[in-house]
């Protein structure tokens, strides 16, 4: 054997483990900064060479002490940069994975190498955190300010950045994460969704394998159409609903976004979620602060279900738009006259209302335009007059006539987009975001208007500001988003990388005037169905359209996907003629959230007539335990013939099951009981069927009673099948 040809491999092997025994002595000296939640801890550790490592993210220790024995305990290969855990990972210097930031210097120089410089954690209430940590590039005075916001009793952490630099001139910024995670599992399971319009939220689960995983979007508006910003990383194994550790994410953004997920060679997970820099680069003048959006993440080690019910607390007592308060429900006149209507038809459907026994008609699309009518898509969108063929006495009429009929007005816009076919485009073709030697390439007919101009900013604002001041009675606003950005250019700004930015920072600017005047009225977030929801824009929004696909057994799928994320209260579902389900079985479906009609009601048989109206009622004495109660999901409609889930107040003395067949092959059913989740095992329960067709009766014996231990142990069968393809239960305790 040539021992001369084994000197490099021991001389290696020393090398590597005198790294090894190096950076144990370093974790000793390490300065280590717990960021606590109830359950979990997020631990940020300095080195003695002032480099801020993510030391540990996982369940909180009774000891914050302990922290610091957490990496002694792992036996990995080295480290060669000591970076690879950064806490905010920076390009050019030792980092050698993907960077959470890069920058071109001043001087044009592209290394940036962040030290910690100080930190501080304060208590905002009870229950909710904020932690800051300045990190500095000493060479040349550029400053990373990190923020983490602890939401303790729903395990929620907000993460963003603010950067800033004292250089003699512009710094361009090319890369600006939100957050950067670490993780030191063994295997990681990576949920995303995928779709299309009436295609929305398709879940994909996979093994994340060796490299970088990247789910991001370049639309600029509508942003989540064919990939969402939410998604869950499982640790170990799988999750189910009630066991297994998994983290949920999303941006807090409603432009184009970027989720990068790196498993690195030492088998760990890197997380880099933010703003995506595509076609980007920000230049960041001196003095100035450029500030990212929120990045957010709840880690679960009991499963998907507590993941999402501790996220709906969180939304609806944080960040959703009167996420404890009331939601209207509505007839929408589109699927009973599209663009065909005019007043006296209007007039009539505002009586439909008021016998359906809904809280709010609401006109959609076709109602402006003079010039160029708004009667198909192709023309009108930016001329937001009342067409006088169609409305000869405006909207205030329609406004005044639903007052006479006991029911409140609302109404849809598009106010961010144009069609070529418009008085607006005509008078300001500089307001519209286009190439101005290139072919203009339409969405549905539109281009987009430029919201980094402030002018745009104010006739956005004008278009909501106007329908109130002449019609200071309406109580509702449907705000549609149709069109994606081709061709980006703004005739605006003078550094063309700054639009995809901007874009979004004009219309938030937009939104903040409106709320600030118009602070309750309920508005929808609507884009073609799913194709912009996240919670910076739900901060405006009492409610969201989830698809344009109203098709009740869809439907089904789509809103199981979305409770994930986003609670009952938040999803507005309509009864429309889309599917081959009967009538009961729509109502049922849209009853699991916000519920809306779009539907001929005078053409309704007497006793759909009759359903309906009762349906209504039901509804108003189920909805508070939908909107506000805790969600169980019980029987995955992916993996089973039926679907099932619960909603149970927080008293658990009250609850409603829905269940639906999403399988009619072979007399399938419910031929096992369902365990339900959520309810007292001390108390004792009956459960009633409701919501039933005239006519109809139950296979529920409603006076047999069960304990909650029965109900969760052993379960109940809700007798789903043929004939009988939707059920509707209510749980309540026996006093």
């Amino acid at each position: 054997m040539n021992i001369t040809a084994l000197k490099p491999f021991k001389i290696t092997w020393a090398v590597l483990l005198c790294t090894f025994f190096s950076a144990l002595a370093h974790a000793q000296e390490n300065l280590y900064i717990p960021l606590e939640t109830q359950h979990n801890a997020l631990v940020l550790s300095v080195s003695n060479s002032h480099d801020l490592n993510i030391a540990y993210y996982g369940k909180r220790l009774n000891s914050d002490k302990e922290y610091s024995s957490v990496l002694r305990q792992y036996n990995q290969t080295g480290d060669y940069s000591q970076v690879l855990d950064a806490a905010y990972t920076s390009a050019g210097s030792r980092n050698l994975m993907e960077p959470a930031i890069s920058v071109i210097h001043a001087d044009g120089n592209t290394s940036l190498s962040l030290k910690y410089i100080s930190h501080k954690v304060e208590d905002l209430d009870e229950n909710i955190s904020q932690a800051s940590i300045k990190l500095e590039d000493t060479a040349y005075g550029f400053n990373v300010s990190l923020y983490y916001k602890l939401y303790k009793k729903e395990d929620v952490i907000e993460q963003w950045s603010e950067l800033s630099h004292n250089e003699k001139g512009p710094v361009e910024l090319t890369k600006f994460a939100s957050g950067n995670l670490y993780f030191r599992d063994a295997q990681y399971y990576l949920t995303q969704y995928h779709g299309d319009w009436a295609h929305e939220m398709n879940p994909e689960t996979s093994l994340l394998t060796h490299g970088i995983k990247t789910i991001d979007s370049k639309l600029g508006t509508r942003a989540n159409l064919f990939q969402p910003s939410v998604f869950m990383v499982a640790m170990d194994q799988p999750a189910t609903e009630d066991e297994g550790t998994v983290l949920f994410g999303a941006m807090e953004w409603s432009g184009n976004f970027k989720i990068d997920l790196e498993l690195d060679y030492r088998d760990n997970l890197r997380l880099i979620a933010g703003m995506n820099n595509y076609a980007s680069s920000y230049k960041l003048e001196k003095g100035e602060i450029f500030e990212t959006p929120k990045f957010l993440h709840l880690l679960s080690h009991n499963g998907k279900g507590e993941a999402s019910r501790k996220l709906h607390s969180w939304a609806k007592d944080y960040k959703l738009l009167d996420g404890n308060g009331e939601r209207l429900t509505l007839l929408n006149n589109w699927e009973a006259t599209y663009f065909d209507f005019e007043e006296k038809k209007l007039f009539e459907l505002l009586k439909d209302t008021k016998e359906l026994g809904v809280d709010l008609f609401l006109l959609d699309d076709g109602w402006f335009g003079n010039k160029y009518p708004r009667n198909n898509d192709d023309a009108g969108l930016g001329d937001w007059q009342a067409n006088k063929r169609k409305l000869p006495n405006g909207v205030s009429s329609l406004v005044k006539e639903a007052g006479e009929n006991g029911v409140k007005f609302g109404i849809w816009i598009e106010p961010e987009m144009v069609n070529p076919e418009s008085e607006l485009y005509h008078e300001h073709p500089e307001w519209v975001i286009k190439q101005p030697k290139r072919k203009e390439h339409y969405f549905r007919n539109q281009l987009v208007l430029d919201l980094s101009n402030p002018k745009v900013q104010d006739f956005v604002f004008n278009v909501v500001n106007d329908l109130f001041l002449e019609n200071p009675e309406l109580a509702y606003i449907k705000w549609d988003c149709n069109a994606v950005i081709y061709n980006a250019y703004s005739s605006h700004l003078d550094k063309q990388s700054h639009l995809y930015i901007d874009y979004v920072k004009g219309l938030y600017n937009v939104l903040e005037r409106i709320r600030k005047k118009y602070p309750k009225v309920p508005m929808m977030l609507c884009s073609g169905g799913g194709g912009r929801v996240d919670y910076a824009a739900l901060e405006y929004f009492t409610e969201f359209w989830p698809s344009d696909n109203t098709d009740p057994l869809e439907r089904i799928f789509m809103q199981w996907e979305y409770s994930y994320f986003y609670p009952a209260i938040s999803v507005a579902n309509h009864v429309t003629e889309w599917g081959k389900q009967p009538l009961k079985f729509r109502v049922d479906v849209a009853m699991m959230g916000k519920l809306g009609f779009d539907i001929v009601v005078g053409e309704l048989e007497q006793k759909d007539l009759q359903f309906v109206q009762h349906a209504v009622k039901t509804y108003d004495d189920i909805k508070q335990i939908v909107w506000q109660g805790d969600l169980y999901r019980l029987s995955d409609p992916k993996n089973t013939d039926f679907a099932s889930l619960m909603y149970v107040n927080e008293e658990k003395d009250q609850a409603v099951v829905f269940n639906y067949l999403v399988n009619n092959r072979y007399g399938q059913g419910s031929k096992r009981p369902v365990k339900l989740g959520g309810l007292d095992p001390e108390k004792r329960y009956r459960i009633q069927e409701i919501n039933l067709y005239p006519g109809t009766s139950s296979y529920i014996d409603s006076n047999q009673v069960y304990s909650g231990d029965f109900l969760m142990k052993i379960g109940f069968n809700p007798k789903v099948g043929k004939g009988k393809e939707s059920v509707l239960l209510k749980v309540e305790a026996v006093r």
